[in-house]
């Protein structure tokens, strides 16, 4: 798994790094929103150490004695684009936050399917990836290889079931975001946003639920 560091220019000298990881399915809103604060977040300096693990939504609704999205991926609409985010990720780290937000911008703002490769292939061809060589490891099964991987090891370490899932050590937490942080948007919500969730996930894990009974926009 890939942790991705802030650039030091904006942590406070002798402040410790925060840690954490956080999962992501490029077809969900809320993923979008927290994975936008995180990306706002790093860009500005946050002190964090940041792991993006890969969680696929469609295996985890796949029925019981239902064909996995390991075995058919092609049922299911977002693995190509996890896949190549995870690719990317891995070995293009300095083009990841770009992607990142381009793969979720392709879902969210523009409406495209994501199973569609020529979708993909823009994406990543915009934010000077090669193409090519990501399709190769897809391909392959190398890619799907990885982000299977990391989505049973943290169903089994932390009893993860949806994105965005936060993760501090032995706690993990389902968290909703309302509102986003596209790109040049002023960071200090992010920050502070993302630091409140961190916060409780690991300073107040006795509270286990806490939710507006109506979201108020």
């Amino acid at each position: 798994m890939m942790g991705i560091r802030a650039a030091a220019g904006g942590a406070v000298p002798g402040m410790p790094t925060t840690t954490f990881a956080v999962t992501w399915d490029y077809r969900c809103p809320f993923a979008r929103n927290a994975h936008e604060h995180i990306l706002t977040g790093l860009a500005a300096g946050a002190d964090w150490d940041v792991t993006y693990l890969a969680f696929s939504l469609g295996q985890a609704h796949v029925e019981e004695g239902g064909v996995s999205v390991w075995d058919n991926p092609a049922q299911d609409s977002g693995i190509l684009a996890l896949q190549a985010g995870v690719t990317v990720r891995d070995e293009f780290p300095e083009l990841f936050p770009a992607v990142h937000r381009g793969l979720f911008a392709a879902r969210h703002d523009d409406g495209l399917h994501l199973e569609d490769r020529t979708v993909v292939e823009k994406v990543l061809t915009e934010h000077g990836v090669p193409a090519a060589e990501v399709f190769e490891r897809i391909d392959s099964g190398a890619a799907l290889a990885k982000v299977r991987a990391e989505h049973e090891g943290y169903v089994a370490s932390h009893t993860v079931w949806g994105v965005p899932t936060f993760i501090a050590g032995d706690e993990a937490v389902f968290v909703r975001l309302m509102d986003r942080a596209p790109a040049g948007s002023e960071p200090a919500p992010s920050i502070r946003s993302v630091e409140r969730v961190v916060d409780l996930l690991t300073g107040w894990p006795e509270l286990n639920e806490f939710k507006h009974t109506v979201v108020r926009r």
